[in-house]
């Protein structure tokens, strides 16, 4: 199962406040829905696990996140992978980061899922809407986190 979002997020913060804040891995991860135990392994990998299924279905899906901020190209790329119960997802995301020149900054973002094994099956159409729920409103996390540090900065 293949799907593809995109979206823009408006940051109530200036480019360097969200340069900052996407420059360390740890406080991505928090902003990622429905993420438990996160280790941060170094400057760039996450680890951590979400529940999913229901039922006799339902498991514990380890993580590996990569977070690559890029400021050279104005980018931040996201990508993570994890499997459990025969199943697999690969999600990749990423954001141009963009000066708005009134001190807010536009996360203009693009994501990708992939999900194959048994919860992709059975979550069928579902799988579509919670994968544009999980990307969306790891964004709006992120927005709202990095606008609050600028705040008390």
């Amino acid at each position: 199962m293949n799907l593809s979002y995109s979206g823009q997020e408006k940051v109530q913060a200036p480019p360097a406040a969200v340069w900052a804040f996407i420059s360390d891995p740890a406080q991505v991860a928090r902003c990622l829905p429905r993420i438990e135990d996160v280790r941060v392994i170094d400057a760039t990998h996450l680890q951590g696990h979400v529940s999913m299924g229901s039922g006799f279905m339902k498991s514990k899906i380890k993580l590996n996140i990569e977070v690559v901020p890029d400021s050279a190209q104005n980018r931040v790329n996201v990508k993570v992978t994890g499997g459990g119960l025969g199943s697999a997802l690969e999600l990749i995301a990423s954001a141009n980061v963009v000066d708005n020149g009134d001190g807010t900054t536009t996360l203009d973002w693009q994501g990708s899922a992939d999900m194959r094994g048994p919860l992709a099956n059975m979550a069928g159409k579902m799988a579509e809407e919670q994968g544009q729920k999980m990307i969306s409103r790891t964004f709006q996390n992120m927005s709202a986190s990095i606008s609050q540090n600028s705040k008390q900065a």
